[in-house]
């Protein structure tokens, strides 16, 4: 099979979707690797060492396009790579299709397979490919509340985790799965105080039994987070439906209970976003200000730090992608329930239920 790696195109994305040791084992399975030029560069990872690990080097996303089976990206496809992609031609990517209806319906005309990273499921009913980038995007959020709480930045003029005599930030961290106990983690690092909710009991039992003291493992519900909105100084959202829309845990009336110059971190933005007055931003111009509260909603955090979460992300990528190059997604989909999962478009079809719940589109059972 010919698999094929694009340079990322989306604004200040940094990331690229194969390491050269990934080209090298897919080039000893018998496969052809064709790597886009400078697709590696803004993870460090020269052409030279592409070609070195037996990766053909290729001009033009075009030639990447035009050739390969199989794709192996970073992120959703950008409208210039949606007019590349053809007819039998599978997507190994992040999609997160239910944040974006255009998306969707963009890639269902393709006639193309997506196989998306966020959905698939190992046999222990984790998320192995969502994993990595969530504990980047998680450690991430707490750097980028604690810059934005600076006075220059808008916000409260609060050193995260205080000093002799002044009280720390306070933190909310609203969901505790992989983002938002790495977030709290974090912060409790810091010092900040931090309040740390969801609605899974088991999780707060566990994580109360292994986190600092600095940390509240509490029962969320909606008087819970409103009662924390007011205390907080820092709000990271981080709650996942995998496939799925996020929902709103904080509405537009909410921010008034907030305290003027609080920062919200909505982590969730790749699906949505779960505050209501959140919108996509850029690395480039991250943030803006609804009710004097100050919002970063940021879609591809982890692509600023694009060494780190090109090694995360490609350790976790690459058996499956192996996989995929070798027996192709039917039949792979056949063999290994987590690619399965993973399938949300099949030949121009839809087959993914949270995906086609969101929009009212129809959703075909995926029978490979």
């Amino acid at each position: 099979m010919i698999v094929g790696v694009p340079r990322e195109t989306k604004r200040d994305e940094y990331r690229v979707g194969l390491l050269p040791v990934g080209a090298e084992e897919l080039v000893r399975a018998g496969h052809e690797v064709l790597v886009e030029r400078a697709a590696g560069a803004g993870s460090g990872l020269p052409d030279e060492a592409y070609a070195a690990c037996g990766a053909t080097v290729v001009g033009s996303a075009e030639e990447v396009f035009g050739r390969a089976d199989l794709v192996v990206k970073v992120k959703e496809p950008q409208p210039p790579e949606l007019a590349l992609i053809r007819p039998g031609q599978a997507v190994f990517t992040y999609f997160h299709f239910a944040a974006s209806r255009p998306l969707t319906e963009g890639f269902l005309a393709t006639g193309a397979t997506a196989v998306a990273y966020e959905t698939l499921r190992d046999s222990a009913g984790r998320l192995p490919l969502l994993i990595p980038m969530s504990e980047v995007a998680g450690r991430m959020s707490i750097q980028e509340g604690a810059k934005y709480l600076e006075k220059p930045q808008m916000g409260r003029g609060i050193l995260l985790g205080g000093v002799p005599g002044v009280a720390p930030a306070n933190v909310l961290v609203l969901g505790a799965g992989t983002v938002g106990a790495n977030a709290a983690k974090v912060a409790a690092g810091f010092g900040a105080n931090i309040a740390l909710l969801d609605t899974n009991l088991e999780r707060l039992r566990y994580l109360d039994d292994v986190t600092p003291p600095n940390i509240d493992c509490l029962y969320s519900d909606r008087h819970a987070i409103r009662e924390r909105l007011g205390w907080a100084d820092l709000v990271i959202g981080s709650v996942l439906i995998p496939g799925a829309r996020a929902p709103h845990l904080v509405e537009r009336e909410d921010l008034a209970l907030m305290k003027p110059g609080a920062v919200i971190i909505d982590v969730a933005i790749d699906q949505g976003g779960c505050v209501a007055t959140s919108r996509p931003t850029t690395h480039a111009d991250p943030t803006y200000v609804v009710d004097d509260v100050v919002h970063y909603c940021v879609t591809n955090m982890p692509g600023a730090v694009g060494r780190t979460s090109t090694y995360a992300l490609c350790n976790a990528t690459l058996p499956y992608a192996l996989t995929l190059a070798t027996a192709g997604v039917a039949a792979a989909s056949r063999s290994s329930p987590a690619i399965r999962s993973a399938v949300n478009v099949f030949e121009g079809r839809l087959v993914q239920p949270a995906v086609a719940a969101a929009f009212g589109l129809p959703c075909e059972p995926f029978d490979p």
